[in-house]
């Protein structure tokens, strides 16, 4: 196993939009995260993973980028940004930014040139199609639904939009194009940027047949076997690796949704060159039906089995990113744990279940005091552009309104996106003006200011969790085998490296049930070395034990 930095760190996530406000302008800036900085060495993080601050139309809160090399002045100046830099470089903590390559804004010079005329020089920088039978060029649909294209009079054809209609896809098929990527990741490398957080990447190569996508009648149907892990991925990433990455002393992380372990290790093992982790969300559909809006209960046996897969597939081959929240994902306490009588104990139980495991750990913002979702009761409070869409492609098809707020409150990604809470003044102490989007509402009861001040608080936890992975490295680097497979409450494991082993237990649910411990650790006086509840002793007393709801052990024995 190649002992890397990235692998020993824990990365933190700033959605800026909603982290802090420092002008009062109602949107989250950089001055903000600076004012912050120390609460984040607090907090004991290695490594802030910003969304994107560039110039945007904000279609898609950024992620529709108009200027690669410009910052949004929403979010402050490119001052601001090399100040934010150097501060957080001053405090030991490193920086990766959003690298949104797949698609662009409509707005940006490169799209305006493109669809100007069928000659232009950038015309192949996006991927344009004549119609077919009077229709688009194919069947796909959006991530953000309807027609995943777009006529343009201006040259008479279509251009592909995975997402928005004002997120056009960028032509990884042009020499050029790459040419102009590599050299804007290069600038920001060199400007002392520690690496990168890839959106989507593994949507950059297309089957450029462009196939109809199979789907019964006529509509719109997923193409997603024709563009995830498509046909040149590989070759593109390596490329990229090569020309760029392998230069620098970084961090790579590729936002990959339909990969499969085996595709990870391919992506990831040190052989391919091509980038250090990904972002799998096998683990973010187990409680999807027939798509993201059909919420169905996930269960502890899915969890396990999809956790053991991950882990064992990419030991000694890959590295494993371990999350369960994002700015595109609901509150984690709310969707895997008790966000009401047990919201402290379920929020330590989760944070340890994920920070014992192999892999590089991220914490989303307001993560670390226990966040929940939120439910508004309209959809007039919502701003996400895929919360939008879907309200409304569903309203004209005649669905409830009730139902559909349902469904939005359980997994919307405004619930990420709620401002952070960082004390019980007005907004949370977010800003002195109007969010940009409210506040949960519960804000005058979790907050910032009420868990620095509490030593038993979630965050307190989290610091704990983080200081362990510095001082062990059997939780950084140790084998991983799961156990209790049988067990309907409780998931725990095992990481061993050299002579330690750790034994990571926690109780999923409400109950207090009862677990035989194996036998090494019991015989072995094991230590406890965190737990999520007051404990009477630090050595096993018996084989068996009783979990409290929501309870969380950790043993060493070394």
């Amino acid at each position: 196993m190649q002992k890397k930095w990235w692998k020993e760190s824990v990365v933190y996530q700033i959605y800026p939009r909603s982290f802090m406000d420092s002008n009062g302008d109602g949107i989250g800036d950089l001055p903000g995260i600076i004012s912050k900085l120390d609460y984040l060495k607090t907090l004991g993080i290695d490594v802030i993973w910003l969304s994107p601050v560039y110039e945007s139309p904000n279609d898609d809160n950024g992620y529709d980028i108009s200027d690669y090399r410009s910052i949004l002045k929403d979010f402050g100046t490119m001052a601001d940004w090399e100040l934010f830099l150097k501060e957080a470089h001053l405090r030991g903590i490193k920086l990766i930014m959003d690298l949104v390559v797949n698609h662009s804004s409509d707005e940006h010079a490169w799209f305006v040139e493109s669809r100007s005329s069928k000659d232009n020089p950038k015309r192949d920088y996006y991927i344009w199609r004549p119609g077919k039978d009077g229709k688009e060029p194919n069947n796909w649909v959006s991530v953000f639904s309807g027609s995943a294209w777009k006529y343009d009079e201006t040259t008479d054809e279509y251009f592909l939009h995975l997402f928005s209609s004002k997120q056009p896809d960028l032509n990884w098929e042009s020499d050029k194009l790459k040419r102009e990527i590599y050299d804007m990741m290069t600038w920001w490398l060199d400007k002392g940027i520690d690496g990168f957080r890839m959106d989507v990447v593994n949507f950059i190569s297309k089957d450029t047949a462009y196939p109809d996508a199979p789907g019964e009648g006529g509509g719109y149907h997923w193409g997603g076997e024709y563009f995830m892990n498509g046909p040149r991925i590989h070759e593109f990433l390596h490329e990229m690796n090569r020309e760029v990455l392998s230069k620098y002393d970084c961090m790579t992380v590729g936002e990959m949704p339909g990969v499969t372990p085996e595709e990870a290790v391919k992506y990831t093992s040190p052989e391919s060159q091509e980038v250090d982790m990904v972002f799998q969300f096998e683990h973010m559909d187990l409680d999807s039906g027939n798509g993201k809006w059909d919420v169905r209960p996930w269960t502890l046996a899915a969890l396990r089995e999809n956790a053991n897969k991950w882990q064992t597939s990419l030991q000694g081959k890959g590295w494993n990113s371990l999350y369960m929240n994002n700015h595109d994902q609901p509150r984690m306490v709310s969707r895997f744990g008790d966000d009401g009588r047990y919201r402290v104990e379920s929020a330590k139980m989760l944070a340890t279940y994920l920070h014992m495991q192999q892999g590089t750990p991220y914490i989303y913002q307001g993560e670390e005091i226990g966040m929940t979702n939120v439910q508004f009761p309209s959809i007039a409070d919502y701003q996400d552009i895929e919360i939008l869409n879907y309200y409304k492609e569903q309203i004209e098809r005649g669905a409830n309104e009730a139902d559909l707020l349902k469904a939005i409150h359980i997994k919307g990604r405004d619930n990420a996106r709620t401002p952070i809470q960082w004390d019980d003044t007005l907004h949370g102490g977010f800003t002195t003006g109007t969010p940009w989007l409210q506040v949960n509402p519960n804000y005058k009861d979790i907050n910032a200011a009420q868990a620095l001040a509490d030593p038993q608080s979630i965050f307190h936890y989290y610091r704990q969790l983080i200081q362990l992975r510095k001082q062990h490295e059997v939780i950084v680097y140790g084998d991983f085998e799961m156990l209790a497979w049988e067990h309907g409450e409780i998931m725990a494991y095992k990481r061993t490296l050299g002579g330690q082993s750790l034994l990571a237990i926690m109780n999923f649910y409400g109950g207090t049930p009862e677990w035989t411990l194996p036998e090494p650790f019991v015989k072995g006086q094991a230590k406890l070395l965190i737990g999520n509840y007051p404990t009477e002793g630090e050595t096993i007393a018996s084989e068996r034990i009783v979990l409290k709801p929501y309870e969380a052990r950790v043993y060493l024995l070394a």
